[in-house]
């Protein structure tokens, strides 16, 4: 599919918007013959006849059509207004759903001020050719079709004469079009690449203060901005090149008509009264060509942005789910992870589809899908646009395959019940964002000659372990080693490059992307937290639960205390990112965040390192409470985080060097005893020796 094919998709929704918006213009163009047509009867008929009786009536007529295209004026912009704003938010709506699909490699390859430019500026310009450029084009080739045809009915000879500057603007066009649409392109790429540099610069203040780097920035940010202007007068260059020779050519029209039809009037070839109404047409000639030049322009700002907005959209995210999960749904009808039919396709696909879903049709559906697939599909379908529809799947397939409950709302996060309440109210406006029920996994993990490579460098390599459900696995090794990978990888977030990742004994390749990233729990090494309040943030993976259930998450991640200080407590509103929260809090509020959604799986990245040593050891004690039957991965550098596991993986460029039990391992006096004496000391004797009689036994 080519971009202005992709752009013409999101045409069909507003069709009708569309074509009544150019049936008006249509109109208005016809109704301003009417006016010069009744001034040169005024001339002929009124003035120079002498006969002013039917004045009173032609000037009524000249009011009464100049009052008439002022409203149909005015309702034209509208409808062209209202659909470019409806096209718009369909096309930013599809393209953030898709940069949500997209994968880890996409967002390390593009820079946030890039994809901010994609949905903010070249949106903008879209949005200007829908609400200006279509109607004004088609305006004025009306206008200036229809005035040629006036003239003919005049003078043929006169028409002629004028039609004469056509050729020239043409050329000019065509060599404007050629030459603006490179410089638009560099003009775009500046501006995104300004952007990233002002968002990058913004998110890492404190660093740039910490360093005392102010000027530097400002110069950095001065040749930025200089790269900006200079394609922008770069561009600006092209087509000033061009206005005059646009003005020059509309002004000929003038030269020609007040020269060669003066001169047919003096002739009496033509009357005073046919050279007011050639005037009263000329600027129906003359403002198609002088606007030609910033058509050019608007219509090639649009289809670069097209270009671009359709270049970053089109880029398929690498990490693709099972074809088995993008077939199986009743109302899915394109796969991508963790999204639903109502969000992924139009609105006007879903309606054409419910219409053509008769009772036989369901039925086959749903004897092919499984229950969990199929209330998954209507469970996640709250998009408010097809909530009739997903009512619609879900009573039918509540008769065909069994009770499937509809959903019920969800207060706001802010509105939280606090009385301990878990019920939730099966009447309103939209259902919950994320209802916490998915298919439920044992938590058995192995990792099968696993490796992965990026960048032709390789990462981690011919990686074997085995978890069974319920054990504490950790992880150390040093920086760069392949840790997070791992648990990259296990989440899904990456494809490995060989080997396997088991879930269960099933690959994850072929599990539901969803189901299994909904079944982790994972506090990330890098802490994000969003402009939200301290619950919303905790509860971001379960909106459904209780306060209370909020406040015993709080409670085991060590966070409870510091969040019942704040003035407003646990509806304190965080700074972007977290900020006016120390690293400590949040950590803490991250893994109180992965603990309330209660996983299958639960992963530690490096989580207690930004606290001290008896929160550590107080957030180790409740992890021992963690619901049985949780698989829990913990990467750490400080020992005293692992010692405990059941489990401890040693990693070093990319291998595990080192695989046991803390004792086993400090036994093996290697790269991990290593560290224990670095943390704590030399090993006592009497340590050494109890550890190699474990081995023994």
């Amino acid at each position: 599919m080519t971009p202005i094919k992709w752009f013409c998709s999101f045409l069909k929704k507003y069709r009708a918007l569309i074509l009544l918006g150019l049936f008006l213009t249509t109109l208005i163009a016809a109704l301003s013959i009417v006016n010069p047509y009744l001034s040169g009867i005024i001339v002929d008929d009124v003035v120079l006849a002498g006969n002013y009786s039917p004045l009173p009536k032609l000037i009524a007529c000249l009011l009464g059509v100049t009052l008439l295209t002022g409203i149909l004026r005015f309702f034209y912009q509208l409808v062209f207004e209202t659909a470019s704003q409806g096209l718009l938010y369909d096309m930013r709506s599809k393209v953030y759903r898709k940069f949500l699909d997209e994968d880890f490699d996409f967002y390390n390859r593009k820079r946030t001020g890039d994809l901010m430019s994609r949905q903010t500026g070249d949106m903008d310009a879209i949005r200007h050719f829908m609400a200006y450029d279509i109607y004004a084009v088609y305006q004025n080739v009306l206008l200036f079709a229809f005035a040629l045809l006036m003239l003919f009915t005049i003078n043929a000879k006169l028409a002629l004469c004028m039609l004469a500057v056509l050729p020239f603007t043409a050329i000019a066009t065509f060599m404007q079009s050629k030459e603006v649409k490179p410089a638009f392109q560099r003009n775009r790429e500046c501006f995104s690449s300004l952007n990233a540099f002002v968002q990058e610069n913004i998110s890492g203040n404190r660093v740039v203060k910490a360093f005392a780097k102010e000027a530097y920035e400002k110069e950095k940010f001065r040749k930025e901005n200089d790269k900006f202007r200079d394609a922008q007068i770069k561009s600006s260059r092209v087509w000033m090149k061009y206005i005059p020779i646009f003005e020059i050519l509309s002004y000929a029209l003038t030269v020609v008509l007040m020269l060669y039809g003066g001169y047919m009037a003096v002739l009496e070839e033509i009357t005073l009264g046919d050279l007011v109404r050639a005037n009263g047409y000329l600027w129906m000639l003359n403002s198609p060509l002088r606007m030609a030049g910033w058509w050019v322009n608007d219509i090639q700002n649009f289809v670069t942005s097209v270009e671009k907005i359709y270049a970053t959209y089109s880029e398929e995210p690498k990490v693709k789910p099972p074809v088995s999960e993008q077939s199986a749904s009743v109302v899915q009808t394109s796969a991508a992870s963790g999204k639903t039919a109502a969000e992924r396709a139009d609105n006007s696909t879903h309606k054409t589809a419910v219409k053509q879903a008769d009772n036989s049709t369901l039925k086959a559906a749903v004897k092919q899908a499984d229950n969990n697939t199929l209330k998954t599909a209507v469970k996640r379908a709250y998009n408010s646009t097809l909530k009739t529809a997903a009512e619609q799947i879900s009573s039918r397939a509540a008769e065909i395959a069994g009770n499937i409950p509809r959903p019920g709302t969800s207060e706001a996060t802010s509105g939280r019940p606090k009385d301990g309440t878990t019920s939730w109210p099966q009447t309103g406006d939209y259902a919950p964002a994320l209802v916490h029920q998915h298919a439920r996994l044992h938590g058995d993990i192995e990792f099968r000659n696993v490796s992965y490579s990026a960048d032709d460098t390789d990462i981690v390599k011919n990686i074997n372990f085995k978890v069974k459900a319920g054990q504490k696995i950790g992880i150390i090794g040093s920086t760069g080693s392949g840790k997070s990978t791992l648990m990259n990888l296990l989440c899904r977030f990456y494809d490995t490059t060989s080997g396997q990742v088991l879930v269960d004994g099933k690959d994850v390749r072929e599990l539901d992307l969803y189901d299994l990233r909904d079944n982790i729990g994972m506090a990330m090494q890098d802490v994000f937290l969003f402009s939200d309040t301290i619950e919303g943030n905790i509860a971001y993976g379960r909106p459904e639960c209780s306060f209370d259930q909020v406040k015993h998450a709080a409670i085991m991640a060590d966070a409870n205390h510091f969040i019942s200080a704040l003035p407003e407590g646990y509806d304190t509103i965080v700074g972007e990112r977290g900020v006016g929260l120390s690293g400590g809090q949040k950590q803490r509020i991250s893994l109180a965040r992965a603990l309330l959604k209660d996983p299958a799986v639960l992963i530690l990245d490096d989580t207690t390192s930004a606290v001290d040593m008896e929160t550590e050891s107080y957030i180790q004690n409740q992890l021992k409470s963690v619901k049985q039957g949780c698989t829990v991965f913990i990467i750490a550098y400080r020992i005293s985080s692992i010692r405990d596991a059941d489990q401890i993986l040693v990693m070093d460029n990319g291998h595990i060097i080192e695989h046991g039990t803390h004792d086993e391992l400090v036994a093996a006096n290697g790269y991990y005893a290593n560290a224990f004496r670095n943390q704590y000391g030399e090993i006592p004797y009497e340590l050494m020796n109890t550890a190699k009689k474990t081995l023994i036994r």
